[in-house]
This record gives structure tokens, sequence and C-alpha cells, in this order.
């Protein structure tokens, strides 16, 4: 099998296995509630954080991560950060514009790099991320001997397909805006910011069955 092709097949298989976690509520959330270039923006910053999973992978740091103490505690910041991001999502006051809205009323809109670190340390503070790509680069490496321009096709092939799924998710959750009556945007911002507390609660019990098992 090309390294290319078994790229596309991880990129696919990533974008599965994540993807009914914290990050599709974000991506949906923001695209519906933001707009489709703010989900856009999250989905770069989680690209990033893929990115620079793969690469901390490649340099032997992410080894660090098998260490027992080491989950604990990226399990609990992470399901923290989670719990907070998910807070902040439910209690966010939603601006709805009506047909009688005065157009010169401005809503203020977090910047462009709010949303990409946003999306950034939502996607990196899930260990299961974490363990995912250790797994992947640690038999990627073995089976091509170490060849530089393989493994480079093949994680560069799948960031570009995780991406891709990332920024369609985020244009089919925009296209489908029009179809929700205002209160509906509402409830899916609550439920998002739910979700993503959800997620974390997880992580921490997790993380605390990991350190008494």
């Amino acid at each position: 099998m090309s390294s290319l092709l078994e790229g596309i097949i991880l990129g696919v298989t990533l974008s599965l296995v994540f993807g009914f976690g914290p990050v599709l509520f974000a991506l949906i959330q923001t695209s519906i509630h933001r707009g489709f270039w703010s989900g856009v923006l999250l989905a770069f910053g989680v690209f990033l954080s893929d990115l620079t999973l793969v690469g901390l992978g490649f340099l032997g740091a992410v080894q660090v991560f098998y260490k027992p103490d080491h989950q604990y505690l990226f399990g609990l910041i992470g399901g923290i950060l989670l719990i907070i991001f998910g807070v902040v999502t439910y209690t966010r006051k939603v601006h709805i514009k009506k047909n009688n809205q005065d157009q010169n009323t401005t809503v203020s809109k977090p910047g462009p790099i709010t949303y990409i670190l946003k999306g950034f340390f939502i996607n990196i503070t899930n260990p299961f991320v974490w363990i995912f790509w250790m797994g992947v680069i640690v038999g990627y490496t073995g089976n091509y001997n170490g060849s530089i321009a393989g493994l480079v096709t093949i994680f560069s092939m799948a960031l570009l397909i995780i991406v891709s799924l990332d920024v369609l998710k985020c244009f089919m959750a925009y296209k489908i805006k029009k179809y929700f009556q205002p209160h509906y945007i509402i409830w899916i911002n609550r439920f998002a910011g739910i979700g993503l507390v959800g997620f974390g609660i997880y992580l921490i019990f997790r993380a605390f069955y990991e350190l008494v098992g």
C-alpha cells in the first residue's frame, strides 16, 4: 500500500474515531453561532494542535506522556480546560439578529486568534488524541524503518484530510443554520456547552481512576 493511500486512511480514521468528541461540539456550535469562517479558524487551531503532536512525536518528546503521573496530570488539566470552555459556551449570551433590528447595532465578536487558540487547546488537551498519535507514530516509524520521505507523506496527507473534513463539518453546520428557529440556536449553544463540560468531567474521573487503579 502506498504511503499516500495510508495517509488518507489514517486521516479518515482519526476524523471518525474522534468525530463525536469535544472538537465536533465546538465546530458545530461555532459555525452555527459565529459563522462559517469562525468555524474554519477553529478547525485551523485543531490542525495546528495535531501538527504540534506529530512534531513532538518525531522529536520523541511525546514519550513523556507514557509516565502514569504525567497521564494523570494531563487528564486533569485537560478536563478542567474543557469544563471552562463548556461553562463559557453555555453562559455566553447569544445575539440573534431580528428583521427590525437596528442595522447600526454592532455585536462584539472574538478575534481570529481566539478561535484558533480555542481549537488548539480543546484538541491538544484531549489525552485520547495524544494516545492515538503516539501509537500511529511509533507504528508507522517502525513499518517504514524511519524513512523520512514516507513518513512525511503519510502524516502530511493525514493532517490534510483531517482539516478538510473539519472544514466540511463547519460548512454543513453553517448551511443548516437557516433551517433553525432562533431559540433552536440558543439550545444548540447550550447543548454544546453541556457536551464540553461532560467530556471534561469524564476526563477528570478517568484521570483519578487511572491514579487509584
